[in-house]
């Protein structure tokens, strides 16, 4: 059985989305992963080398937000999962990223795309 690890509501301006406006003003998105691993070695040594540096995530997450814009959150949130697992530990990525300002006439709470990537 895999252990989980969570970041809720990483926020980072980017500028993302299909029209013009999104990519020269940007916005705020707001980013969820939850990752899967095997953290029992990591907690039995107590040693942060054996698990996931949810710091470090954190800030290669945010700088991929901020980076070079795409079109579609789709796209980022794809990104976003790749570079979860690029961390040999975790075995399983689930990416949500909000866009509470998506450009939609119709009011709404959030507008969000969810991708879930694993090893296998």
């Amino acid at each position: 059985m895999l252990d989980r690890i969570s970041i809720v509501g990483l926020r980072v301006h980017g500028n993302h989305g299909v029209y013009p406006h999104e990519r020269d003003a940007g916005q705020e998105f707001v980013i969820d992963a939850v990752l899967w691993l095997d953290a029992a070695a990591a907690a039995a040594a107590d040693d942060l080398n054996l698990t996931a540096d949810y710091g470090a995530l954190a800030d290669r997450l945010a700088g991929i937000v901020a980076g070079p814009p795409v079109l579609l959150i789709e796209t980022l949130a794809e990104r976003l999962a790749v570079a979860c697992l690029a961390d040999d530990v975790i075995e399983e990525a689930e990416v949500t990223v909000h866009k509470p300002q998506a450009p939609v006439q119709q009011q709404f709470a959030d507008i969000a795309v969810t991708v879930r990537r694993s090893r296998s």
